[in-house]
Order: C-alpha cells, then sequence, then structure tokens
C-alpha cells in the first residue's frame, strides 16, 4: 500500500468541516456575550489585586530599605 500523505490531509480536513458544521454546538451571541462579560469582570478584578499586593510590597521594601 502507497504512502499517500497528501490523501490523509484531505480526508482529515474534509472531516474536520464536516465535523465543524454538524456535531458542534456552537454557543448563542447571548451566552458569548455573558461569557465575555464574565471574563472582562473577572480579569479586572484579578489585575486590581495584583496591582494592589504589587503595591504594598513596594512600599514596604522602600521602607525597609530607608530604614537601613
Amino acid at each position: 500500500m502507497p504512502f499517500r500523505p497528501m490523501q490523509k490531509l484531505s480526508t482529515y480536513i474534509l472531516e474536520s468541516v464536516e465535523e465543524m458544521k454538524n456535531k458542534v454546538t456552537w454557543p448563542s451571541y447571548k451566552s458569548l456575550q455573558n461569557s465575555s462579560m464574565l471574563v472582562l469582570v473577572a480579569s479586572l478584578i484579578f489585575a486590581v489585586i495584583i496591582g494592589l499586593i504589587d503595591t504594598a510590597f513596594k512600599n514596604s521594601l522602600e521602607w525597609f530599605y530607608q530604614a537601613l
């Protein structure tokens, strides 16, 4: 049996397209908006927390080195 990489690649692509069209359940637009907002809010909260921790460490280290 000869080795046919292009035939395998073609079959893979065709099967992938078929699966994406008929077997994948895509989220609704409203669900996608809700998920995006959740990620945005969580990211902002996480960024604020990390910023506060960073500021606390910076101030602590400045105080420590000035005390020396």
